[in-house]
């Protein structure tokens, strides 16, 4: 069995602006001139709007990996730009590759360009790649799907709607607009929560450090019961983002639990059911009945979400 490998390329300028104005109406990016804007400024409106209209490149790269093991991701972007350096922590997380292009008329910095370049030179020093993942919306890209199709790669296309090209969707073999990715809300994001989630990973760490002492405190086997329970909580989150990605590929939503597994290893490869307490991955789903319900069909166990 050939092993499936993916290779995801962020035109970030062009998802971040689609993005925003799909939330607040078209041209709003630019009336507001939101690029020169950080989610962490308190007394600026267009502040407000970008964490509303925050992407969660999350979604993006767990979808890409329902295609195979993802083998690389690059986002092309000027990252000195406020309104893009606020995706750090994001970024950073991911373990992102990221390709810094400045402007060089005007606000274009000629990613369609180089994006395309380094794919096409991808695809040819690495032969095992399979799926190549463009998230952008642009007709300048459809060039790049046919090649990449000619080249006898699996194209996938993630765009914002109202800013798609309808031909760069029939370029690709499998189109998906970023709201509708699992794990991506309809709703814009609460201005509080955002702004949270999107601090810098050093406050994060600070406020982890002043809350310890107080669970010290508390007793010392608290901080091990909590723990346990925030690990399960965990699990019990990847198993529900795992089985949403398997339902867009599911007419009914069954999934095969080796499969499931699988994709749960791809979304958080540190994922194991022993240190959770359970000797086999079947039991670990017959714990969570209240998430997913089994059957058993030809020998092989299936799940799905309640």
């Amino acid at each position: 069995m050939t092993c499936k490998r993916v290779a995801v390329y962020i035109d970030f300028d062009n998802v971040v602006i689609s993005r925003y104005d799909d939330v607040h109406g078209s041209g709003r990016w630019r009336k507001d001139d939101a690029r020169h804007h950080s989610p962490h400024e308190s007394d600026a409106e267009p502040a407000r709007r970008l964490i509303e209209a925050e992407v969660d490149l999350g979604a993006i790269i767990d979808y890409a990996s329902s295609f195979g093991t993802v083998a690389l991701t690059r986002a092309y972007a000027d990252w000195s730009v406020p309104a893009n350096a606020a995706y750090k922590r994001q970024l950073v997380d991911r373990a992102v590759d990221l390709v810094q292009l400045f402007p060089t008329a005007g606000t274009k910095n000629g990613a369609d360009i180089r994006l395309s370049i380094d794919a096409i030179n991808d695809l040819l020093q690495y032969a095992d790649l399979t799926h190549v993942v463009v998230v952008a919306g642009d007709s300048d890209y459809i060039a790049l799907a046919q090649r990449c199709k000619q080249l006898g790669r699996f194209v996938v296309g993630i765009g914002v709607t109202g800013s798609t090209s309808r031909a760069l969707v029939a370029a690709c073999d499998d189109f998906s607009s970023y709201g509708d990715l699992p794990g991506v809300s309809d709703d814009p994001a609460p201005a509080e929560s955002a702004t949270e989630s999107a601090e810098p990973v050093a406050n994060s760490e600070s406020a982890a450090t002043t809350k310890k002492p107080k669970k010290a405190a508390a007793g010392r086997s608290k901080p091990s019961q909590a723990a346990s329970k925030g690990k399960q909580g965990q699990a019990t989150a990847l198993l529900r983002r795992a089985l949403q990605i398997g339902a867009e590929k599911s007419d009914d939503g069954w999934q095969y639990a080796a499969s499931l597994k699988s994709q749960m290893q791809r979304l958080d490869s540190t994922f194991k059911e022993k240190p959770l307490g359970f000797t086999s991955f079947r039991a670990f789903l017959e714990s969570r009945t209240d998430v997913v319900e089994t059957k058993i069909e030809s020998g092989q166990q299936q799940v799905r979400l309640r």
